[in-house]
């Protein structure tokens, strides 16, 4: 057997693996220890190519911008500090037909600047968002597809975990990762606003018919409030991104510093405790480890793969095809819109980067840009039945039995077509990713 059919072998038997249940990192890392074995016909030098290949993976300095991140992300969440971006984003844009919808986009939108994760935008709106859309007459399947929606901004406007994730995998810088990150969120966001009002103007029957929102019993003006709810976040906003688009800290150093200011932001706000910081840093130290695993796991499928010579394989392929630059991109989304349906985003990536990395490059695509593709198709996933994992969380944090889970897919349906659409925009434009290179 040739180190090709080896290599194609291996890929079939993760996918098998996965789908019977088992953790994609054990998956990979078994494949990748079988692989090499039946290549080298040597368990020991299959044992020690992956130990080495453990020991790598993490030991880089930029590997410790995750576990900051994601605490600074996790101290935001629990500070109740998504509530406090709705509150204003409401007084703003509740008045205006579908207003309360815009306006969980730009909450989740801000929030995504300071958490970085789709999950947490999810879980926060849920409790926040959709009780007060339903409240006003929007139906519940409207209500929870607009955080489903929304929720997704969080792994493309940085600070995001995916693209932390890409960066590592790719060896690309995280810092351009982010910059590149902006245009393509707030084109997102504003396709999501502009989406909510053809809805409401041509879906009755899907968003609802609301009432007009009542103002919010809230004492002082807008700008007043803006600025005592706001202000604490686009200083935090401001300190972690503007550290690092000036230069004044690497990615590192801005997640550290970002983790320490969302700390002693909540802790002016009284919304920590030391109880309640001890339960967020366990949670940061398994989230970690989790990632930990997975990028040690998707290190050794890579080495492997490299032994097997089935990328070099599959770019000739892909090459002879004369598919060009932009119908490879568009066949790439298509085949990670539709992994997205079994597969959760961080394995997708683990899985296919392996393999298309060495095809991009050869294309001479910018990576940057490709990064940024990548997360937007995976982000698609989220939404997509049967593992939606937004959708998942968003129906176990509302915990109401009236709201079935397909009609949180279905609501979701809508969100998941803007996004491939702003995703053809982006591959069609890529100034839009990368004007601010």
């Amino acid at each position: 057997m040739t180190g090709v059919e080896i290599g194609l072998w291996s890929l079939a038997g993760i996918l098998g693996l996965i789908w019977l249940g088992m953790h994609v990192s054990v998956a990979l890392a078994l494949a990748s220890f079988a692989g090499v074995w039946a290549l080298r016909d040597n368990p020991t030098y299959a044992a020690r190519l992956l130990s080495l290949a453990t020991r790598e993976s993490i030991s880089s300095y930029l590997f410790g911008v995750v576990p900051l991140f994601v605490l600074m992300g996790l101290v935001v969440s629990r500070a109740d500090i998504g509530r406090d971006t709705f509150d204003v984003a409401n007084r703003a844009l509740g008045r205006l037909k579908g207003g309360l919808g815009m306006a969980t986009v730009g909450a989740n939108a801000i929030f995504a600047a300071i958490t970085g994760i789709s999950i947490a935008s999810a879980a926060v709106f849920a409790k926040v968002a959709v009780p007060e859309m339903m409240r006003i007459g929007h139906t519940a399947r409207f209500a929870t597809g607009v955080v489903a929606g929304s929720s997704v901004l969080g792994m493309l406007i940085p600070p995001s975990l995916l693209l932390i994730l890409y960066g590592i995998l790719a060896e690309q810088s995280v810092g351009h990762l982010f910059v590149a990150g902006v245009g393509p969120g707030v084109v997102l966001a504003l396709a999501f606003c502009i989406g909510i009002a053809v809805m409401m103007r041509l879906m009755p029957g899907f968003t609802g018919t609301p009432r007009p929102a009542s103002p919010v019993a809230q004492t002082g003006s807008l700008a007043a409030d803006t600025v005592t709810k706001l202000a604490p976040i686009a200083a935090l906003i401001a300190l972690v991104l503007g550290g690092i688009y000036g230069g004044v800290f690497t990615p590192t150093e801005a997640g550290a510093i970002g983790a320490l200011g969302a700390i002693v932001i909540a802790g002016l706000k009284r919304r920590i405790t030391p109880r309640i910081l001890w339960q967020v840093t366990l949670e940061t130290g398994h989230i970690t480890a989790s990632i930990c695993f997975l990028i040690i796991a998707a290190t050794m499928y890579s080495r492997f793969l490299s032994l097997s010579g089935l990328p070099a394989f599959v770019t000739e392929w892909a090459i002879a095809q004369d598919l060009g630059v932009t119908g490879f991109v568009l066949l790439y989304c298509l085949i990670l819109v539709v992994l997205g349906t079994i597969l959760d985003s961080s394995s997708i990536m683990m899985i296919t980067l392996p393999l298309v990395l060495p095809i991009a490059t050869a294309l001479q695509i910018d990576l940057i840009w490709f990064g940024i593709v990548t997360v937007l198709a995976v982000e698609i996933g989220l939404l997509t039945p049967p593992l939606g994992l937004s959708v998942y969380v968003i129906k176990g944090a509302l915990d109401d039995p009236s709201i079935p889970l397909g009609d949180v897919f279905r609501g979701a349906l809508p969100f998941a077509l803007i996004m491939a659409v702003v995703l053809v925009l982006i591959v069609a434009f890529p100034p839009i990713a990368t004007g601010l290179l």
